[in-house]
């Protein structure tokens, strides 16, 4: 259960969240919003990557605060662009990394890593470098060297912004597959119509908190009348 007690966010003298109070417990949350509405601020909160200026906000009980380290073993965070989260030269290197840090023994790590390009069809890249590899892969790295750290919890960033729709397609099927919970921040509104829930995010404000087929109407209609009001 992610719960989020009135949350505030500051940058300085910008503030970017107000007093935001909810609790997550659905399998698949999306989170929608013009560009500087909160939605990534939100994203980046659930995992600890930044602390809230006011408030608390835990996973399963724990603190983002107080307990770092065991929310990013818990929460894992995939962001828009994949060269951000590529560390090492080679795809499987790339993989093994965080169960490295772990200090894993060998065999589980090599079973891991096994196990995650087996799951994505990765198996012939194994020994590619992971920098050279087409966008749509790229993500596909991006996403496996999350997963095989087994996290309750998935953040995704903009998943499929930087993707051409046969790439599109592949992520929200990997995404509809896990097991796990999935938190996904988009501007892609086809993808989410199959979520339980939508938050709409607007001025650092949730202003819509709803199924897909009443949120996303929201939204285009929020949307629509802000182009409207720009005219």
């Amino acid at each position: 259960m992610i719960e989020f007690d009135n949350v505030s966010m500051r940058f300085g003298d910008l503030s970017v969240l107000e007093h935001l109070t909810l609790t997550l417990d659905e399998r698949r949350v999306a989170v929608v919003g013009a560009n500087g509405s909160g939605k990534s601020t939100f994203a980046r909160l659930l995992n600890g990557l930044i602390t809230p200026t006011e408030g608390t906000v835990k996973i399963d009980g724990l603190s983002t605060k107080a307990d770092a380290r065991a929310i990013r073993r818990k929460v894992g965070f995939v962001f828009q662009n994949p060269d951000n989260q590529i560390v090492y030269p080679l795809v499987e290197e790339d993989i093994a990394f965080g169960l490295k840090n772990l200090k894993l023994p060998k065999a589980e790590i090599a079973t891991r890593v096994d196990a995650v390009l087996a799951r994505y069809g990765m198996e012939t890249l194994r020994q590619r470098s992971a920098h050279l590899l087409s966008g749509g892969q790229k993500q596909m790295l991006a996403i496996s060297s999350v997963l095989v750290m087994e996290p309750d919890y998935v953040v995704f960033d903009e998943p499929t912004t930087l993707l051409d729709l046969r790439n599109k397609r592949r992520v929200a099927k990997a995404i509809a597959a896990l097991p796990q919970t999935a938190i996904v921040v988009s501007h892609d509104l086809d993808f989410l119509t199959d979520f339980e829930r939508v938050l709409v995010f607007e001025a650092g404000q949730i202003v819509c908190d709803a199924p897909p087929s009443q949120a996303l109407p929201f939204y285009r209609n929020l949307m629509a009348a802000e182009d409207m009001g720009n005219v």
